[in-house]
């Protein structure tokens, strides 16, 4: 249920930001280079500007198979003369979603040719050793803060997905804060996300009405046909960003031909097509979804470690969900299979689903003890 107040979004973000300033010393401004996080940085701009905290740390994670317009928007902010750029183009590991036979990308890899040079600006070698995403923004804030508060401010929006909407709205991150999550409470340290209430409209909007600059990859999504509440900027071999690669030739085709020679599986994945590399509909010499995963996991996943987790995740869901949900949660199981998703971002995300929340809930009314949080 959505609650009106007479206030906008833009002055209850404003508000909100105003409040971090206050509460926090060390605050940090992640950006993607995608719409959301522009709206983010303009208005922690303002707010910062206002209470006389410049320059803004902004904070950037290049995965190296970018957008040319994503790194030409980024390069942009981290060049503004009130920006205290943290560009990080430093070796690291990331799954490889188009490829079953080389899982992992080294991006930024030592010896390797990258897709596009470092920036002079950029830091170009982490003081710690983790060497995967998900550690490095742990690391980052332990390195830099050790013993002191700090948070990292992003932007995440509820309307994307009825999962964010939920976490993002069920219980409290600081103080009275809903709108985060506790990164590191021992330590103090947050992620915070003041837009998540924003409507993709509303930051259209904000963007329009203070021509703001912005990723231009939109324009060719547009162009392209993508509808705008669907459309998105990230890293371009990730297991939830593949339909990117789709129309990537028409819209960057130097930027293509570079990733197609710098990771395997690009140029096989567009050849299938959307339709052709996920399967929507079930091929006919099967009986049901279950049946097509499990023979999916047998002649796909080559790794037998990788098969093995991809088992047990796949039963954990089955014991609890496969009474109520089965067709769509094979379904979820076989596009994970397709993606190569060895990170389990889709069966994570279809835990924190609300039908799964209210299965478990329901379970634990009627006093099942062995159902967990969440399965996977």
């Amino acid at each position: 249920m959505k609650i009106y107040k007479s206030t906008n979004v833009y002055e209850e973000a404003k508000e909100r930001l105003k409040y971090l300033f206050q509460e926090f010393e060390n605050i940090y401004v992640n950006i993607s280079g995608g719409k959301d996080s522009t709206v983010v940085f303009n208005l922690c701009l303002e707010v910062a500007r206002d209470l006389n905290r410049l320059p803004l740390n902004v904070l950037f994670l290049d995965q190296e198979a970018e957008w040319d317009a994503t790194i030409d928007h980024v390069r942009e902010i981290m060049n503004h003369e009130d920006v205290n750029p943290f560009w990080f183009q430093i070796p690291f590991r990331m799954t490889n979603s188009t490829s079953q036979y080389e899982t992992y990308v080294n991006t930024w890899g030592e010896g390797e040719e990258w897709i596009r040079p470092k920036e002079s600006i950029a830091i170009h070698k982490a003081p710690w050793k983790a060497d995967r995403f998900h550690a490095f923004f742990d690391e980052f804030m332990a390195h830099y803060h050790k013993g002191e508060k700090a948070c990292h401010i992003a932007g995440v929006r509820g309307e994307e997905s009825p999962t964010r909407l939920l976490g993002l709205t069920n219980s409290a991150t600081y103080k009275w804060i809903t709108w985060g999550k506790k990164f590191d409470p021992k330590r103090e340290h947050y992620n915070f996300y003041p837009i998540y209430d924003w409507s993709y409209r509303d930051v259209w909007k904000y963007i329009n009405d203070n021509e703001f600059s912005y990723n231009r990859i939109y324009d060719y999504q547009y162009q392209h046909g993508i509808p705008v509440n669907k459309m998105r900027v990230s890293n371009l071999h990730h297991e939830t960003a593949i339909h990117q690669l789709f129309y990537m030739a028409e819209c960057e085709p130097e930027n293509y031909n570079k990733l197609v020679k710098r990771i395997k599986g690009i140029n096989s994945a567009v050849k299938s097509n959307d339709t052709g590399f996920f399967l929507y509909e079930l091929p006919f010499m099967f009986t049901d979804w279950k049946e097509y995963r499990d023979y999916l996991l047998d002649k796909l996943i080559m790794d037998d470690k990788e098969k093995e987790r991809f088992a047990k995740a796949f039963k954990a869901q089955d014991k609890i969900y496969e009474k109520y949900l089965a067709d769509k949660m094979h379904k979820v199981h076989v596009q994970s299979i397709l993606a190569n998703d060895i990170s389990h971002t889709k069966l994570k995300n279809f835990d924190r689903s609300p039908a799964c929340y209210q299965i478990r809930k329901k379970l634990k009314n009627e006093g099942n003890t062995e159902i967990n949080q969440e399965a996977v």
